[in-house]
């Protein structure tokens, strides 16, 4: 297995097929996951329209238990995923598909972890509706991973403050919606 410091990084215009990878990808992970599955979404820069994105589907599954997703670690794999458990992230099970070049990360969180799951739709739906700030932060992105083109962790260290400072924005901006 390569380290995670080989990762190619690079970030390319919005694709519109970035929504059909998406689809096609959910409906694979609800036959696996089946009945343990409440709802999927499509988080990360690939579900926000004219973003500049790394071309990596994130798919957010939403289960009933997290604990049962451990049990269906072998038919994720048989869809070419690599389970990799929480990853760093309590709560969370996390896969990934593509190896070094990866196609597409999963992020399953048990529906009462809202604090997860709201970070990642108001970020999601504040760069959908702040097309300055998304420009921004695909502007960031590319200068990023032309610095560090196989350097994951520098490109993630390099946009960190500004995800965190957009993300707080996100979820201030959700709460004065009332959602």
């Amino acid at each position: 297995m390569s380290s995670s410091r080989e990762v190619n990084v690079v970030v390319t215009n919005y694709d519109e097929n970035w929504v059909k990878l998406f689809t096609i990808e959910a409906k694979k992970i609800r036959e696996v996951l089946g009945n343990e599955i409440i709802d999927i979404h499509h988080i990360g820069s690939t579900s926000v329209p004219n973003l500049k994105a790394k071309p990596i589907i994130d798919l957010m599954p939403i289960v009933k238990n997290i604990n049962q997703v451990d049990h269906f670690n072998s038919k994720m794999a048989e869809i070419g995923y690599e389970g990799l458990g929480e990853f760093g992230l309590e709560g969370r099970r996390y896969f990934r598909k593509g190896g070094v070049n990866r196609t597409h990360h999963v992020h399953i969180y048990q529906y009462d972890n809202e604090e997860q799951i709201n970070r990642h739709l108001a970020f999601r739906n504040y760069l959908r509706s702040h097309s300055d700030v998304a420009f921004a932060y695909g502007e960031l992105k590319e200068r990023l991973a032309r610095e560090f083109p196989k350097d994951i962790e520098g490109y993630m260290d390099g946009k960190d403050s500004f995800v965190k400072n957009v993300e707080h924005k996100a979820i201030e901006w959700k709460k004065l919606r009332g959602e």
